[in-house]
């Protein structure tokens, strides 16, 4: 089964290819789980974005809660999901049984949110999982259900890897790990900064 040593107080990634931006996250311990912090700014097809958020997670990395405010030249919007940890959904209080089964949030501007799943399932080298999630759109924060799969490789390097597929966006790539479980190197997005 796959530990990880706790996440440092902050972290960074430069966007790339796909988008040009920067996300910078601060990780707060709580008594059951942590409080992540973070903003990722962005410029993509010439549109410029800025998406802060606040995730609570319990102590084994299910997504409790979500607080997004995003800002565009449209204008600003904020949403909240919650989550009761077995994955059922509310999105600004209202049912949203589109998400039943997904436990973990995927915010599209991010690169950290990929290590809660891999946090939360704790794989073996060799074993594989879907890891449905909540995803939300950088622009307009829409909510949509994603169905992601992650498999663990063997470690190289003392990096552990991962299989990562999400087929609606045709995205298949290996993900490489640090040894708190937050990504160094997602192809054509992101690499960590700091």
């Amino acid at each position: 089964m796959t530990t990880f040593t706790p996440p440092p107080d902050t972290a960074a990634w430069q966007h790339l290819a796909a988008r040009i931006g920067f996300e910078v996250v601060y990780f707060q311990p709580l008594p059951d789980g942590y409080r992540v912090e973070g903003c990722t700014t962005a410029v993509e097809e010439g549109l410029t974005w800025v998406v802060d958020y606040v995730i609570e997670l319990d102590a084994g990395w299910a997504t409790r809660s979500a607080r997004l405010a995003s800002r565009s030249a449209g204008g600003g919007r904020r949403i909240l999901l919650e989550s009761d940890g077995a994955g059922r959904w509310r999105v600004d209080g209202a049912p949203a049984s589109w998400l039943d089964g997904c436990l973990d949030v995927d915010l599209e501007s991010s690169a950290m949110t990929n290590a809660f799943p891999v946090h939360r399932l704790r794989l073996g080298v060799g074993a594989a999982s879907p890891a449905p999630a909540a995803y939300v759109r950088a622009a307009d924060l829409a909510v949509e259900r994603l169905e992601q799969h992650y498999g663990r490789l063997a470690d190289e390097e003392g990096r552990q890897r991962y299989d990562y597929a999400a087929p609606v966006f045709d995205v298949a790539c290996r993900l490489v790990y640090d040894e708190s479980g937050l990504v160094l190197d997602y192809p054509g997005l992101a690499t960590r900064a700091a």
